[in-house]
């Protein structure tokens, strides 16, 4: 038998023995996934790349025992070695999947007070982010090192790193910034995933925190993408920085007439009929009484930020429609004074200068001296005639 049927035949061998072993090692692992969702997830993220790494190996193996010297050998070799380096990087990244997935399980955000599982769960995602980013630089980088010419030009290329590293510095400022400003938020604790903010005059949930940006879920399902360094250079409010309970306000206007006390009492009925409310606040206070009316504030608590936004529109919704149907004299009225003594025709009458006493101020411009009178004819004509136009 040729050296080439005997290369091929080792090939196919060992390319099948790995395939073989392999797949039973995937029955058995998932088998032990129906009773642990390690091994299921093993079994489901790991396979493939476990599968092609195992075959590569084998290959590689088979070629270099049974092959011999052949054209195009050190050709074939040295891809079956690039191969194996990104098979094993893949298989580094899909077990750092796994990882995340079992930290992620065992702090789960879809509870209440979970602001610690949160932040947990940042920082798990931002270490893999990383993780993951520098597997695939230093997997280039071993790929590149394994060609000679390359690995030739190293020294020189370390002894040029300083330089390099500035001129990219610079080329790649703002890039950075951002890349350094997410590492930072996922250990300052200033923002985690699922945290309620308010950035740009929107209200929002922090949905996702990669290396250079930060998405926010507006309200209203919009996205607002920012840079990471935003959350590190400006002010922002984070309504779950502590915990997820929250204060809300809802405020109503009021005429000055309206009884406090019947609608406190009304506020008070109103938090304990409906689960929005978490027990902790239910005030109504007077805040402002001036331009006619007064206004009421209710101050409300809630579990979290959305269910204190529908708490507040149905304490202000409830308080309204009691205010209608049992205090309509509550509603703002605009007051204003009218005296019945003065009578129009009276206001109407035209003033004649025979109506002016002595000591009137009005008589002392037009009449009551040698000046008024001179004016009055000046502006009034001879005898109260029209004056002469030029």
């Amino acid at each position: 038998m040729s050296s080439v049927m005997t290369a091929l035949l080792a090939v196919l061998v060992s390319a099948g023995a790995a395939i073989l072993l392999v797949e039973i090692a995937h029955r058995v692992v998932v088998r032990l996934g129906r009773k642990s969702m390690l091994a299921a997830d093993l079994a489901r993220k790991v396979h493939r790349p476990f599968l092609t790494a195992v075959t590569l190996v084998s290959v590689q193996q088979a070629i270099r025992v049974f092959a011999g010297d052949f054209t195009y050998r050190s050709g074939v070799m040295h891809a079956l070695v690039l191969l194996c380096i990104a098979a094993f990087a893949w298989l580094v990244g899909a077990m750092l999947l796994v990882m995340e997935d079992v930290a992620l399980a065992r702090w789960r955000t879809d509870v209440p007070d979970n602001r610690r599982h949160r932040r947990i769960k940042t920082q798990v995602v931002m270490l893999r982010r990383v993780t993951v980013a520098a597997i695939v630089v230093l997997t280039i980088g071993v790929m590149l090192m394994t060609f000679p010419d390359i690995r030739a030009l190293g020294a020189s290329v370390i002894a040029s790193a300083g330089v390099i590293s500035v001129v990219a510095a610079l080329a790649a400022q703002s890039t950075l910034g951002n890349v350094f400003a997410g590492i930072q938020l996922a250990f300052n604790d200033a923002i985690r995933v699922d945290d309620v903010v308010v950035v740009e005059q929107e209200w929002g949930r922090i949905e996702e925190i990669t290396l250079t940006v930060v998405v926010v879920q507006i309200w209203d399902d919009r996205r607002l993408i920012l840079p990471s360094s935003y959350f590190t250079t400006k002010p922002f409010q984070n309504w779950t920085r502590t915990g997820s309970a929250v204060l809300g306000t809802a405020e109503v206007d009021v005429d000055w007439s309206t009884p406090i006390e019947p609608m406190r009492a009304e506020l008070r009925r109103v938090c304990e009929s409906t689960e929005l409310w978490d027990g902790r606040v239910c005030v109504l206070q007077v805040t402002e009484a001036t331009g006619g009316n007064v206004r009421l504030r209710a101050l409300v608590s809630a579990d979290d930020a959305g269910a204190l936004w529908d708490l507040r529109c149905l304490v202000r919704e409830r308080l309204v429609a009691w205010i209608w149907e049992h205090q309509r004299g509550a509603v703002p009225r605009m007051r204003a004074e009218v005296d019945t003594q003065d009578r129009p025709s009276e206001l109407a009458r035209p003033i004649h200068r025979a109506d002016l006493g002595a000591s009137s101020d009005a008589a002392r411009v037009f009449s009551g001296g040698d000046d008024g009178e001179g004016r009055g004819v000046t502006f009034g004509g001879p005898d109260g005639a029209a004056p002469v136009r030029a």
